[in-house]
């Protein structure tokens, strides 16, 4: 409890908090304190609705709290630990450069505690919502309870979020483990670290604790990491990690966890029986919806164990009064997914407007270096629907801002609809591709096809540069042999 994570309570839930007394009527009331609540939250309030806000632990959510903002504090200390070992290959000498493990959590603390005003109880309250602290649960069809306290409402929206999924592995719970819940509170580098789970969290944390010293080992039950991910992507990162020392068990299976001095993992991999010692074991498997204690039947809301609350494509729920948003019913458990979906819900709740959730083109980002981003389809999605598709590769070996920065290792690979430059998705490997997607995604956004994005000028070097580059080559494709043998010939007359 140091001084980071005391403005972080003082901020997130305040120890002395008494809730208001309620309105007769509530706009919206919303369960759920996490990216997708606020931002239902903070926009009906702000339009001049009255709005009630329920959270029974941090204001902030899984976000700030424990996933996108401590991760990416942790990413960034790592990335500098590898930019100093790597220094050399730029004619930089070091020497002596020292981890400070304590110092680089301590870092991440301070910049949770930074951002967390920005999801604070007092920042909401003064927005003019009425904030209760509590667990909050359905009494009827339009009414929730918390903390006694009665809230009924026109509109509410459940967002409460996820949690870590742990698999049923005999002798895990005995041995420990942390999931993302508890490793950003650790203060000691683990010395050899299991991480269970070859997926984003899993990819990103492993390089993560690699880089800042950590010997680590991936657990993953497929024959790849980030097997959802385009297969040529998940390979180049393959490749970084086995190169960073990272141990790999791909399509692996861990039969049991047992704890002495340390702790010992039986598995097997193409039924071949191993076992190593760790001193640490994370759990990044996946997430499960959070409907515990919502006692979701008194408000006629159906929901799944493992899908969450049911929802159709509004974002409504079986109860019309009541919506959802966020984790606890989509797939896209992401943190700008869940901020895009809940302004979806205001204009849907409150204006009785019909946005879909299946319009948006939705681009995510997987945090290694070098970084995985993704927008739209993927080449078989577009099979399977029947749709002939083109692809436009670059790869970052040919873009001169990645060969002066070290930086080559990657592409950029744009499918569009044979025949015309619709673009229909497209897969970002670089070093900051989480940055170089979002051209894309606009242009899908707003139905700007292949050609134009072709005449954007492109700052020279910039590895953006890339996007353009695939754009030309559309270009270069048309120019079959037939309109090429035209085209000289009207040169040749013209000259």
């Amino acid at each position: 409890m140091d001084a980071e994570n005391q403005i972080l309570i003082s901020n997130a839930h305040p120890k002395n908090w008494v809730n208001p007394k309620p309105e007769e009527r509530y706009n919206l009331v919303v369960i759920g304190a996490g990216t997708a609540g606020l931002v239902c939250a903070a926009g009906a309030a702000v339009l001049g609705g009255k709005v009630a806000l329920v959270e029974r632990h941090f204001m902030g959510g899984d976000c700030l709290n424990t996933g996108c903002v401590p991760s990416k504090a942790l990413i960034r200390c790592s990335r500098a630990a590898a930019a100093v070992a790597s220094a050399n290959q730029f004619g930089i000498q070091t020497s002596n450069s020292v981890i400070d493990f304590e110092r680089v959590m301590k870092r991440v603390r301070s910049v949770r505690a930074k951002i967390s005003f920005h999801d604070s109880v007092k920042r909401f309250t003064d927005l003019g919502v009425d904030v209760f602290l509590g667990q909050g649960s359905f009494v009827n069809e339009q009414t929730i309870s918390v903390e006694g306290a009665l809230l009924r409402f026109k509109k509410a929206v459940i967002a409460t979020g996820a949690r870590p999924d742990v698999p049923e592995i005999p002798g895990l719970k005995e041995a420990g483990y942390f999931t993302n819940e508890t490793i950003f509170e650790i203060t000691s580098l683990p010395e050899r670290l299991a991480v269970i789970g070859g997926g984003p969290l899993g990819c990103e944390l492993a390089q993560a604790f690699a880089r800042l010293g950590s010997q680590v080992f991936v657990f993953h039950n497929k024959d790849h990491i980030l097997d959802r991910e385009d297969a040529d992507a998940a390979e180049v990162l393959q490749t970084v990690l086995t190169a960073e020392n990272i141990q790999l068990f791909l399509s692996s299976q861990i039969s049991t966890v047992e704890k002495n001095q340390s702790r010992r993992i039986h598995f097997s991999v193409n039924d071949k029986e191993q076992t190593i010692e760790v001193s640490d074991i994370l759990v990044g498997a996946g997430r499960v919806p959070n409907t515990e204690g919502l006692k979701l039947e008194a408000a006629g809301v159906q929901y799944n164990s493992r899908k969450g609350v049911l929802v159709n494509d509004y974002l409504q729920t079986t109860n019309k009064r009541i919506y959802a948003s966020g984790d606890v019913c989509m797939r896209w458990k992401f943190t700008h997914a869940a901020e895009a979906a809940s302004t979806i819900v205001l204009q849907n709740a409150l204006f009785h407007r019909r946005k879909k959730l299946s319009s948006l083109s939705m681009p995510w980002c997987t945090y290694t270096d070098p970084e995985i981003a993704h927008v739209g389809m993927y080449e078989q999605d577009a099979k399977k629907k029947g749709i002939e598709v083109a692809t436009f590769k670059v790869p970052l070996k040919d873009v001169d801002r990645a060969i002066t920065d070290g930086e080559e290792l990657g592409f950029i690979k744009i499918h569009t609809k044979k025949s015309t430059d619709q673009i229909l998705g497209a897969t970002i490997v670089a070093a900051h591709a989480g940055e170089m997607i979002n051209e894309i995604t606009l242009a899908m956004t707003n139905g700007v096809g292949l050609k134009r994005l072709a005449s954007v000028i492109h700052p020279y070097p910039t590895e953006s540069e890339a996007v353009k580059h695939a754009a030309v080559s559309y270009y270069r494709a048309r120019l079959t042999p037939v309109a090429k043998r035209i085209l000289t010939k009207w040169l040749e007359l013209t000259r």
